[in-house]
């Protein structure tokens, strides 16, 4: 059997065990209603173990190929731990210019945290990682409230974070100067229509702009993009919150992709991670260019694909991206993915150059 068919059978039967957890957003399934308290949730913080295995090449049907579409492949993990509760990651985003320290979210509303550690250039584990759960308004889990748990996007602004949550579509935002993960969230105003995104298909990507970005007209705004709300043309949607332009824009939906995640790079770029799952040809994933300059209200926004993967690859359901420059100048960029607590999928970590 080939690489390919073992991939796409894998996948193929851990699609049909997925529990509710994994099909709604795989096989956009109607999902039945889940428990308040979601299973795996932390309830206090912890240090966890978490062990990595090497990924020595992403196209294992031919060893020597590193350069896929527009980015080269550095290395890879997978990732497993004896904590129960690590898993279904769906946001990432670096604490440090060096791609080494990492905030990442799970959708069952828990932080982790960690170090990347690296030979040369190459990832080869995970150092002091905890878990620790998200805190409401009132300090406690967010998951006692109910569906307060599916979070799945995560933006950076200097020591405020943001969440987006997609069920109830609602965004969190926590001060990571009032204790870190300790932080307690607060919910963002977002616009009306924000409320009225197809449950399930909500909020998946969160990008802020910088204040400080020179001649950025979206400078301070946050940018949220849904997975699968779409506009009167079937275009997805997506918000200007904040800033000096806010307001609602499309973005060029083709090949039947479903927004996944994005990271804002500082050339101005914003590069918009998307997947697709069929359960004939198994996941597709793809990264997406759109300059920040053609998103305003009103507009519908589009750009060149990059990178693209399959089955025959070794990824997974890859729903988190961030970026980082080397200090040899190189731009780094960094994928997770979110196992759904399957014991038939992977979390893998990621990471490749971008060359052009």
């Amino acid at each position: 059997m080939s690489t390919r068919q073992s991939r796409r059978g894998f996948l193929g039967h851990a699609a049909a065990g997925f529990s509710t957890l994994a099909i709604p957003r795989l096989a956009q399934a109607q999902p039945a209603p889940k428990p308040a308290q979601p299973e795996h949730a932390v309830t206090e913080p912890v240090g966890i173990e978490v062990n990595a295995r090497p990924i020595p090449d992403f196209e294992p049907r031919d060893r020597s190929r590193t350069r896929f579409g527009s980015l080269q492949y550095r290395s890879g993990l997978v990732l497993t731990s004896p904590h129960r509760g690590f898993g279904g990651l769906s946001g990432l985003r670096f604490l440090d210019d060096k791609g080494e320290r990492f905030l990442a979210l799970s959708d069952q509303g828990s932080w982790f945290t960690g170090t990347i550690r690296y030979s040369g250039s190459k990832m080869t584990g995970l150092d002091d990682v905890e878990a620790a759960p998200m805190l409401n308004a009132e300090g406690r889990p967010i998951t006692e409230k109910r569906l307060w748990y599916d979070t799945e996007s995560l933006a950076r602004d200097g020591s405020l974070f943001y969440v987006g949550l997609e069920r109830v579509n609602q965004i969190m935002r926590f001060d990571f100067s009032k204790g870190g993960t300790r932080a307690r969230g607060e919910v963002v105003p977002t616009p009306p229509a924000v409320r009225k995104l197809p449950y399930n298909k909500g909020l998946e990507a969160l990008v802020f702009v910088p204040k400080d970005i020179k001649g950025q007209p979206l400078a301070g705004t946050l940018i949220a993009m849904s997975e699968g709300g779409f506009d009167a043309d079937g275009n997805l949607i997506g918000f200007l919150i904040g800033g000096p332009s806010p307001g609602q824009f499309s973005i060029k939906r083709t090949d039947k992709q479903f927004i996944s995640d994005a990271v804002l790079l500082p050339s101005g770029e914003l590069l918009i991670l998307e997947r697709k799952f069929s359960w004939f040809a198994g996941i597709n994933i793809r990264i997406r260019s759109i300059p920040l300059k053609t998103i305003a209200p009103g507009a519908l926004v589009d750009g060149p694909v990059l990178f693209e993967a399959d089955l025959g690859h070794e990824v997974d359901n890859m729903e988190g991206i961030d970026a980082h420059v080397t200090a040899e100048g190189e731009t780094v960029l960094t994928m997770v993915s979110d196992d759904n607590f399957s014991m038939l999928q992977r979390t893998l970590l990621l990471q490749f150059t971008l060359v052009e």
